[in-house]
Formats: structure tokens, C-alpha cells, sequence
């Protein structure tokens, strides 16, 4: 009989054992952004996309753990592809669709300054994650000033001059009716001739336990991306 139990709780347990590995490899898909992509590129709270004309990077970890908070702020990272002239990319040329499929624009920079974003920006201190990952040719970096925090010295523009050879970062905020809840997000940029919508989930504690072991690491896929190609 014991050896009957012995083998009943080894069974249990290699169920579990499957049942976690069958969880180890679950990852969510890519959602279709509705608009022509070459490629879309993910880290744990990092995403990347791009086509022939720009490319974007976003940071959302911030966001992810602002659930409930009408605040929202994104990292954000751009530059266009070789050959592209250079263009200003405007405040308005930026927005974020909702789960329930609304399109928010950015705030203004009087409704940024008149909002209390004490609790954004400590949490943006600790919680943040690197997305200086650009093409090659981008290696002069430029800063994204269409916000500037409170008691800094640095100004707040409308515009950015966006060029192949600029890395170009910022943080980006927008109010969202209702607060941050989970689900999916698009970060959608205009540039010129075409539009990129980067593809972010709000994503619960279990799923990111579960998912996130399965995305990796940014760096490589971008260079893997974007290295010139063998002749």
C-alpha cells in the first residue's frame, strides 16, 4: 500500500511538473496593430516596432503598476530608417488606444502641470526600464521635451526634430477616463507618411509571473533586426 501512495504522489507530482512547463512556455500573442509592420519586438514591460519609414520603442513598466491611476506614462524612444529625411514629430502626432478602443491624446503641458504627478514620477524613479535600444546609424541622443517635471531646469517644446542619426527619448503622459485598467494598449505615432502602432498589455501579478519568462532579451532582437544582412 505505502509503495501504492509512493507512486500516486510521484505521479501528482510530475502532472505538476508537466503542468508547469506547459505554463513555462505559454506567451501571449502579438496583437495586429491595423497598420502595415515589419516586425514587433518584446521584453518583459519593453516594446518595439518599426517600419520602413521610423521605428519606436516604449517603455511601460510604470504603467503596468499604475493600475486604477488616471495617469498614465510611457518611456519613449523613436528615430527613422537610413534614408529618411528628417521630420518634426509634433505633440499631436501622438496617442494611446484603450482596451475599449479609444483613442487618448497626449496632455497638454498645462493639464500636466495643474495634475499632481508626485506619485508618476517617484514610481518612474524605481520602476523604469532601459529603452536605449535604437537602429546603428542612431547614435546622437536627443531628448523627447514635450513634458518637463516641476522644478527642473529643463523646458517643454511641441516638436522634435526626428533624424536617422538621432536617438531620440522622452516620457510621454496622458489621462486615461476611468484610470488604467488591464488589457490591451496601442501606442500609435504619426510620422510623415505612415503610422506605427506599438502593441503594450496591462498585464495582472499571474501573468507575469507566467509570460513574463518567455520574452527576450530586447538588445539581441534589435541587433538581430537591424544588423546589415549577408551578402
Amino acid at each position: 500500500m505505502q509503495r501504492n501512495l509512493l507512486a500516486s504522489a510521484f505521479a501528482i507530482a510530475m502532472a505538476g511538473a508537466v503542468t508547469l512547463a506547459a505554463q513555462d512556455k505559454v506567451k501571449a500573442p502579438i496583437p495586429q496593430p491595423g497598420v502595415p509592420e515589419i516586425v514587433t519586438m518584446e521584453g518583459k514591460f519593453v516594446r518595439a516596432a518599426y517600419n520602413n519609414e521610423g521605428y519606436v520603442i516604449i517603455g511601460y513598466q510604470v504603467a503596468n503598476r499604475s493600475i486604477g491611476d488616471k495617469f498614465m506614462m510611457l518611456d519613449m524612444g523613436t528615430t527613422v530608417r537610413d534614408g529618411v529625411p528628417e521630420f518634426d514629430l509634433k505633440r499631436d502626432a501622438i496617442s494611446v488606444t484603450t482596451p475599449d478602443n479609444k483613442t487618448i491624446p497626449m496632455m497638454t503641458v498645462e493639464a500636466y502641470r495643474a495634475a499632481d504627478m508626485r506619485a508618476v514620477e517617484n514610481r518612474a524613479r524605481v520602476q523604469r526600464d532601459s529603452i536605449n535600444y535604437f537602429p546603428p546609424s542612431a547614435t546622437q541622443a536627443c531628448r523627447i521635451g514635450f513634458f518637463a517635471e516641476p522644478g527642473r531646469p529643463a523646458m517643454a517644446w511641441d516638436q522634435v526634430a526626428v533624424s536617422n542619426r538621432r536617438a531620440c527619448g522622452g516620457k510621454l503622459f496622458f489621462e486615461i477616463p476611468g484610470g488604467i485598467v488591464y488589457g490591451q494598449y496601442f501606442l500609435n505615432v504619426q510620422f510623415k507618411n505612415s503610422q506605427i502602432r506599438v502593441p503594450f498589455r496591462i498585464i495582472t501579478a499571474d501573468e507575469e509571473k507566467v509570460l513574463g519568462k518567455n520574452y527576450g532579451d530586447i538588445r539581441k532582437q534589435i541587433k538581430e533586426a537591424f544588423q546589415p544582412k549577408k551578402k
